[in-house]
């Protein structure tokens, strides 16, 4: 009998979550034990899928510019890599701002409504914690991420996913350096890392063994844990102004895969499918770092000297879907409270939408935080700031999930272009976790 595709397996542990988290909502004891029984093999997962992300992200990358033989190829890809990660956020910010400047979904909120929002969610330690991380970023010099980039301690950058940027800097240094050396006293660090990235993509394997049944308990913690459903129910025009924004731009993705990559756009939907469900499950773009990497290397064939640096770079600053949501729900805030926005406060919008998301961390989370960011930069009072955050906060975890699968997405594609660029573009070759096993059974 043929083994069901991951994909399926991941969609059907999904499908379960939600009709689980569903029935435990009718009983007094079942959010309890959800949250004590079901959610931690959820964050156990998530857990060991960060656990190996930084190893995965220093083995792959040094391995990758070791391999290039020549640095005129490395400073080839990361350029092309970096202006089209620019361009596709500028496309997805301009799509978002059509679309809800097209559709109006703010004018569709009643005072009642806002009412009932504001008195929920303004005072929350949520809120308040946004604002209070927006205003720190926003006090910080203007080279203050840069300065960030570069680690004071390789260990210490080592030790926190937050820090991913530094671990890439560090990679790339250390890479560099290895190939100056020449290739005869390199040999020793190069097999090391070669070894370790081999290692790491097998353990990669191994945690996608749990995936569909990681992603039911993630799924059912999610729905046991959501809001007030008559508010939901209110927001449901802006959420779906949102996923709107998102489709077209997963529709975006499929166009250049078609057209200029000259791959089937289904066929690349069904290969990154699992890395999507990843992202849509944990809605964090670094903890799916690992399956992705591994879906776009093993699974669409592109050649680990493109992937090694695109897709761990792309994880931190090319956040395409958080980008969009930021202009949808900036100028949806603007029309509820019945504010105006000018066309250059909309560029405005464009441009800071931009910047905040290269120095946003690939978290949970991470997307209010930006907001915060645009809204003050266009104008939002102070006063009104913790309304306006109010009036999208809850929704936020959901339209974080789906932003993060765009996210995930914009990455692998970007990966297969540049890869296409500088013809490291190949067929898959697929490896399975029990490639090995009869060696060592």
């Amino acid at each position: 009998m043929k083994k069901l595709a991951l994909h399926w397996q991941i969609l059907i542990g999904m499908l379960l979550g939600l009709i689980f988290g569903f029935i435990m909502l009718q009983f007094s004891w079942g959010k309890d034990f959800t949250y004590d029984f079901i959610k931690p093999l959820g964050s156990i997962f998530v857990k060991l899928l960060k656990l190996i992300a930084i190893p995965l992200i220093l083995a792959s990358l040094i391995k990758g510019i070791s391999d290039l033989k020549d640095i005129s190829k490395f400073k080839r890809i990361g350029i092309r890599t970096i202006i089209t990660y620019v361009l596709t956020t500028v496309i997805a910010i301009t799509i978002g701002l059509v679309v809800v400047n097209v559709l109006e979904p703010g004018d569709g909120v009643s005072e009642e409504t806002i009412t009932k929002l504001t008195g929920t969610y303004s005072e929350s330690s949520n809120v308040q914690g946004k604002i209070a991380e927006a205003s720190k970023q926003v006090e910080s010099g203007p080279l203050q991420f840069i300065e960030d980039m570069v680690p004071d301690n390789a260990f210490k950058a080592m030790s926190e996913n937050g820090l991913m940027l530094q671990v890439i800097f560090f990679s790339i240094f250390l890479g560099i350096s290895m190939l100056l050396i020449g290739e005869k006293r390199a040999e020793p660090m190069k097999n090391l890392f070669d070894s370790l990235n081999d290692i790491v993509l097998k353990m990669v394997d191994l945690i996608m063994l749990t995936a569909p049944y990681a992603v039911f308990a993630l799924l059912a913690s999610v729905v046991v844990s959501s809001d007030d459903p008559d508010i939901l129910i209110a927001l449901l025009q802006y959420a779906g102004v949102v996923l709107l924004g998102l489709i077209l731009m997963i529709s975006f993705y499929a166009l250049i895969v078609g057209t200029v990559i000259k791959k089937n756009p289904f066929w690349f939907l069904k290969e990154i499918s699992p890395a999507q469900l990843l992202a849509f499950s944990t809605s964090s773009s670094a903890a799916t770092l690992p399956v992705t990497m591994e879906r776009v290397e093993e699974h669409i064939g592109v050649d680990k000297e493109v992937s090694s640096f695109v897709l761990p770079v792309g994880a931190t600053i090319n956040m395409d879907g958080t980008s969009l949501y930021q202009a949808v729900a900036a100028v949806f805030i603007f029309q509820a409270l019945g504010l105006d926005l000018t066309f250059w406060d909309q560029i405005t919008i464009v441009i800071t939408a931009l910047l905040a998301s290269i120095g946003s961390a690939a978290v949970p989370g991470a997307g209010m935080v930006m907001l915060v960011i645009v809204l003050e930069t266009v104008g939002l009072p102070a006063e009104l700031l913790p309304i306006g955050l109010a009036l999208i906060f809850a929704v936020d975890r959901p339209l974080d999930m789906c932003r993060t699968v765009v996210n995930v997405t914009g990455d692998a594609m970007v990966a297969m272009l540049v890869a296409k660029s500088v013809d490291k573009l190949g067929d898959p070759k697929v490896e399975n976790w029990d490639d090995h096993y009869e060696e060592v059974k």
